[in-house]
């Protein structure tokens, strides 16, 4: 495989360059990257190696994205990441809507960004442009999209857009599917936004995300005065990784075991 993709990089690419555009030289690169996939599309390691994002060899995220998505992966589900990448090039990024569309085969994939990066849409790949703390922008993309199954936020990675951005959309995410938030490492960086000394800093992503948890026990508070709130009503795991977060979104309604009859 190394050797054909060698191939594909050093013989084939060279030689349509100068002739192709940009669409038509990624259509390329696309395709021969699905001949390296044939068969292997189970494997996310492998797509995010071949489709060169970050998810795998800078990050780590790759096994976990696996074990939580598998039972989305042959269903027709609609998936938002936020978050292009490449910054301001308009050719530059979209690695991981091309994993994603490659893992989930029926999946229609959707992204947004900051800067426009319509050059990378394509079947079952629509992007958007705009800010994840644009309340009518966000809400005018749902409705567009419809349901949503899997939100990821690859972002701004800023605090306060992490947070905003979780409590305006994970209200729309769909009962029985993933919120999942990434390089959870800048609670902890104060440019942008984090803070080191006071880990529990509800300001902060990890801070936030800790003070959830409790909720998933609500049923068992004895404060009979204690009016469970949205999260600890739709939450029924949080799953925290290396820089990663999953929120899987549902009924968190199970009874406490003092309730139940012998």
């Amino acid at each position: 495989m190394k050797k054909v993709d060698q191939f594909l990089r050093d013989k084939v690419l060279p030689s349509f360059k100068d002739k192709l555009s940009n669409k038509e030289l990624r259509r390329v690169k696309n395709f021969g990257k699905w001949l390296l996939t044939l068969n292997k599309t189970s494997d996310l390691t492998l797509l995010a190696q071949i489709y060169g994002t970050d998810k795998w060899g800078e990050h780590w995220y790759t096994p976990h994205y696996e074990f939580h998505f598998q039972k989305f992966r042959k269903k027709k589900i609609n998936l938002l990441e936020i978050g292009v990448g490449g910054y301001n090039k308009p050719y530059s990024g979209g690695s991981s809507l091309r994993m994603w569309k490659r893992y989930f085969s029926k999946a229609n994939i959707f992204s947004f960004d900051i800067y426009d990066k319509s050059a990378h849409q394509e079947s079952r790949i629509k992007i958007f442009q705009g800010s994840q703390i644009d309340p009518e922008f966000l809400d005018a993309i749902c409705s567009e999209i419809g349901d949503l199954d899997i939100i990821i936020d690859d972002g701004s990675h800023l605090n306060e857009h992490v947070l905003f951005t979780f409590h305006h959309l994970f209200p729309k995410l769909k009962s029985g599917g993933i919120y999942v938030v990434e390089d959870t490492q800048t609670s902890y960086w104060e440019h942008y936004g984090g803070q080191v000394e006071e880990k529990n800093n509800l300001e902060t992503i990890m801070g936030y995300f800790k003070s959830l948890v409790d909720g998933l026990n609500h049923m068992e508070f004895k404060n009979k005065d204690y009016e469970p709130n949205f999260y600890d009503l739709n939450i029924t795991s949080i799953h925290f990784y290396h820089n990663l977060i999953f929120i899987h979104k549902g009924d968190n309604n199970e009874s406490s075991n003092l309730n139940r009859k012998p």
